[in-house]
């Protein structure tokens, strides 16, 4: 069979047109809604945990013209012009293009499995190889901690007076602080700490810049140190937020400011 030229003319700007019409989701009030666009929608649905599916997609498509009626329609009453709305979109797209800095600056310089393992090893010798379980009475006056240790002396209970302690935190507990390693405090009480005896007070009150403390050792256990696999994501997760502050106070002293 022999084509005719209209016919010919008219097929091929039929088939040269399909991938155009692909291209779009809809096309509304002559104005067309790209398919990429709900392709980034959903793959932001599916990383929040909703399942791709059919149903998805037609709701995604429905969301995508209600919005563009919409915006046309806002379009055509200025709203986006005002300067209000204006600050707001820019706004917006500031923290979009940032989002993206982000994760081309974390794509080209990822953290290294041995700044892991020496962040690891390092948090591990600050940790120490005990826990001690604590409790204290912290007051504002030096004159107050040392009428505590007299009173503790005559046979006061700790708890008791670990009510009136500044620390609110910590005072409806009778003064415990739970388990915790020595660099877990101030060095000063940490020191006053380590150097008790289980069941010992402090026999003179602890200076720090919070106030004065009166402590007692409660118990001491050997540190329990999680894995190395175990922490790995919070110590990459917090070397990688170093390397993103770093870069951008590099930043920042590069730009000029006036």
């Amino acid at each position: 069979m022999t084509l005719q030229p209209a016919r010919l003319l008219l097929l091929i700007l039929a088939t040269a047109a399909i991938p155009a019409f692909a291209q779009n989701l809809a096309v509304v009030n002559g104005k067309p809604v790209p398919s990429s666009r709900a392709d980034l929608m959903i793959k932001q649905m599916a990383s929040q945990g909703q399942q791709d599916s059919p149903q998805l997609r037609a709701m995604v498509k429905e969301e995508l013209i209600n919005r563009e009626i919409l915006m046309q329609e806002a379009d055509k009453l200025g709203l986006g012009a005002s300067p209000e709305v204006k600050n707001q979109m820019e706004i917006a797209r500031q923290s979009i293009v940032i989002r993206a800095l982000v994760a081309d600056y974390v794509q080209k310089n990822p953290v290294k499995d041995a700044d892991l393992k020496a962040e690891y090893d390092k948090f591990k010798a600050q940790a120490g190889d005990k826990e001690y379980r604590a409790r204290h009475i912290l007051v504002e006056k030096e004159d107050d901690a040392k009428a505590i240790i007299a009173k503790l002396k005559g046979g006061a209970k700790f708890e008791e007076l670990a009510k009136q302690s500044k620390d609110t935190g910590s005072a409806a507990n009778g003064g415990d602080l739970d388990w915790n390693g020595p660099a877990q405090f101030v060095k000063p009480f940490s020191d006053a700490m380590v150097a008790l005896q289980k069941g010992q007070v402090t026999e003179t009150p602890v200076k720090t810049q919070f106030g004065y403390h009166v402590i007692k050792l409660e118990d001491v256990r050997a540190a329990k140190i999680p894995a190395f696999e175990e922490v790995k994501p919070q110590i990459a997760e917090q070397l990688q937020q170093q390397k993103l502050q770093a870069y951008q106070q590099e930043l920042r002293k590069k730009a000029k400011v006036q």
